[in-house]
């Protein structure tokens, strides 16, 4: 796979080590069992695949050497790279500055731009429109592309369904900049429906079945439905693709319920003439870092510690697994854990900060499970294992234990 120039302070010599031995002995990935990195005192479980994949270093290397190269420019994102608040506050350092939030609100308006400008499109993608708005400005939206491939192959999947005659069914949150640009670019071929998770597409499935009206369909999925949309006709051939970063077991779970309603509604002799294979849409990161969860769980552990930022969808779905097994803590930094008996973590039910008291226990050796979502630098990881460290006396050394390890 490709190696990416991305700056050094993202990285982490002695996770990149273990990362390097892991790969060594197991290429095909048959093991998703945790390292053990033995302090003593304190012991992490770290997970087997964690931190930025092949699309976030292709966006980050490519926005770099973007300002590097044109320090004359103006420089814009369209909204932020990733789901990192430290990536994104270093670009702006840079000079950088983000046209919209994540939620596509306008924070500079398209009238200040001008043909000089650049303009990067972050991993994520973005819609059919705003191409055709920079277009219209005279830059090409194209230039500096930063779309993570494994999210152009959903929207090729979605475009080959579409020439089929198929409706797209979009798993995914309707908010997410990655789902609006797949809705965006699947429109433009088939009509299409984004389902958040099983709840809404067992909603969908009532439909299909006759069990839901027509208008029962409009109103519970508005705003989520291709213009147009008929019901009638334009639910009797789907396939599902997925937003990338969705909890890939749940995509599964989504694609076998319509699955089964479409041979409940047609008949098993006809069911590829009504439903679409589409497994070939789930991006190998997504999918990677969440078998490694679930390897990282199999440990006996005290509690997990998963680093990333709050807004990053495939790190909350790590969160949400950890959080179904032990007491779990989702932090932004190192700068989040205050003490031995203080962390401020977020809530996702709550959806903000909350602070834990006496959230490292007394008991040694202390098991801590460590990940981190796909936006996430390995340093920062690394910064949060070095402050908990520095709590304990008597630890053994950093080189000693991470040599054990990838021995």
């Amino acid at each position: 796979m490709k190696k990416f120039n991305i700056p050094h302070f993202y990285r982490s010599s002695f996770i990149a080590e273990i990362k390097n031995s892991r790969k060594s002995e197991d290429p095909k990935k048959n093991d998703f069992s945790p390292t053990l990195l033995d302090f003593g005192s304190v012991r992490f479980y770290l997970a087997r695949h964690f931190g930025f994949c092949y699309g976030v270093e292709n966006a980050i290397e490519i926005a770099y050497k973007t300002v590097e190269e044109h320090p004359d420019k103006r420089i814009f994102l369209l909204s932020e790279m990733i789901h990192n608040p430290g990536v994104n506050q270093d670009l702006e350092k840079l000079g950088v500055k983000f046209l919209m939030d994540t939620s596509g609100n306008q924070q500079i308006n398209w009238d200040e731009l001008n043909a000089d400008d650049i303009v990067i499109i972050p991993a994520f993608g973005t819609t059919l429109e705003i191409e055709q708005i920079l277009n219209a400005k005279g830059i090409n939206p194209y230039q500096y592309n930063t779309t993570c491939p494994f999210v152009e192959k959903v929207w090729n999947r979605a475009a080959e369904l579409g020439e089929q005659n198929v409706t797209v069914i979009i798993h995914g949150k309707h908010f997410h900049e990655e789902t609006r640009a797949t809705f965006s670019h699947s429109v433009r071929d088939s009509h299409s429906v984004i389902v958040l998770n099983l709840e809404e597409a067992e909603y969908l499935s009532s439909v299909i079945l006759g069990e839901k009206s027509a208008d029962d369909f409009y109103k519970y999925f508005e705003k989520k439905y291709s213009a147009n949309f008929n019901v009638e006709d334009d639910l009797r051939r789907i396939g599902v693709v997925n937003q990338t970063t969705m909890l890939a077991s749940e995509t599964q779970q989504i694609a076998d319920l319509l699955k089964d309603t479409m041979i409940k509604k047609f008949g098993t002799e006809n069911l590829n003439e009504h439903f679409a294979d589409t497994n070939d849409t789930l991006c190998y990161a997504t999918n990677d870092n969440q078998e490694a969860t679930y390897g990282l769980l199999k440990a006996k552990a005290d509690l997990a510690i998963i680093v990333g930022g709050y807004n990053s969808s495939n790190t909350g779905h790590i969160v949400e697994l950890c959080e179904e097994k032990l007491p779990s803590y989702f932090i932004s930094s190192e700068e989040k854990i205050l003490s031995k008996d203080m962390i401020i973590h977020y809530d996702l039910k709550l959806k903000k900060e909350i602070e834990s008291r006496n959230f490292l226990r007394d008991n040694i050796p202390l098991n801590i499970l460590l990940t981190s979502g796909a936006s996430c630098p390995d340093a920062l990881v690394e910064s949060v294992l070095k402050k908990i460290l520095s709590f304990y006396k008597d630890v053994r050394d950093i080189d000693e234990v991470v040599k054990e390890a990838a021995s």
